[in-house]
């Protein structure tokens, strides 16, 4: 199943849209696709609504703005350096354990909407990445059961300030939590629908051009040792969002580095979780 959010920023409704492509509103249904829905078994209890009330829901224009897929998550944890070459480009060493980062839910946007270069930029960044979604609260998992966890993927762009990230003093969070840094969906296609997460192509274009293209298969850490890990520090919650880490061709690893401007637009996507499109515009004070 594919969960959607669609409507005007802030006041989102949740859909779902179907295998031939048609989205449904769902809001009879009663609830979002949050913290609540996540843990009360709601991709079940939809499933079976569903079968029931499809035929009711009424259809969603396809000129409708998409929205986020899951409400505003209680946090976003980010793997740093998943995959070796983009660990080589950015003049790293292979970590030997997960290097984990927090990206604030404030960033989060549409998979369509504007990203909005923060002020005082110099070396925005394109980052595109599988997102994994938490179904139920999950501590001191192990790894053989880390994927029962699991609630569905995303497709997510990580958008990055390198002179915010790297040339400041303090963590990467500052480099990554901008308004508008975290696009997310079309999407959130549930767990049952992707056979393989670490067989997935994955591809990001700047103004027509492919930068970056690999494939799951190619991570250091796997979803199961991801979760786990993760599980030892912290107690992930329902809605959580763990994003998996970007392959290389990022703008930083490039000689020189190319960064974005007003005006670029990104393009990307994951095999069977959809493509997203993003214009960038300048920095726009009180922009909502």
């Amino acid at each position: 199943m594919k969960l959607i959010r669609f409507g005007e920023s802030g006041k989102e409704k949740p859909g779902i849209e179907l295998t031939e492509g048609v989205r449904l509103d769902v809001s009879a249904f009663g609830e979002d696709y949050e913290e609540h829905f996540f843990a009360s078994n709601g991709v079940s209890r939809l499933e079976n609504w569903l079968e029931e009330n499809k035929k009711s829901c009424p259809e969603i224009s396809e000129d409708v703005r998409l929205g986020p897929p899951i409400g505003r998550p209680s946090k976003i944890v980010c793997v740093g350096l998943n995959y070796a070459k983009h660990a080589e480009e950015s003049g790293m060493a292979v970590p030997s354990e997960p290097v984990i980062f927090f990206k604030a839910t404030s960033s989060i946007i549409g998979p369509n909407d504007p990203v909005m270069l923060p002020k005082g930029s110099e070396k925005s960044d394109w980052e595109v990445e599988l997102a994994v979604v938490i179904e139920k609260k999950a501590s001191y998992v192990s790894k053989e059961e880390a994927m029962d966890y699991v609630a569905g993927y995303m497709l997510h762009n990580d958008v990055s300030e390198r002179a915010f990230q790297l040339e400041r003093l303090g963590q990467w969070v500052k480099g990554k939590s901008c308004d508008t840094f975290a696009p997310i969906g079309p999407y959130l296609v549930t767990k049952s629908e992707i056979t393989d997460p670490h067989n997935l192509d994955l591809w990001l274009n700047l103004n027509g051009e492919q930068l970056q293209h690999s494939n799951t298969s190619d991570f250091i850490f796997d979803i199961p040792h991801v979760i786990s890990y993760l599980s030892q520090f912290m107690t992930l919650l329902p809605g959580d969002v763990i994003s998996t880490g970007t392959p290389s061709g990022v703008g930083l690893g490039f000689d020189p580095p190319k960064y974005l401007k007003a005006g670029d637009v990104m393009e990307l996507g994951i095999e069977g979780l959809g493509s997203s499109r993003q214009e960038v515009i300048p920095f726009q004070k009180n922009a909502s």
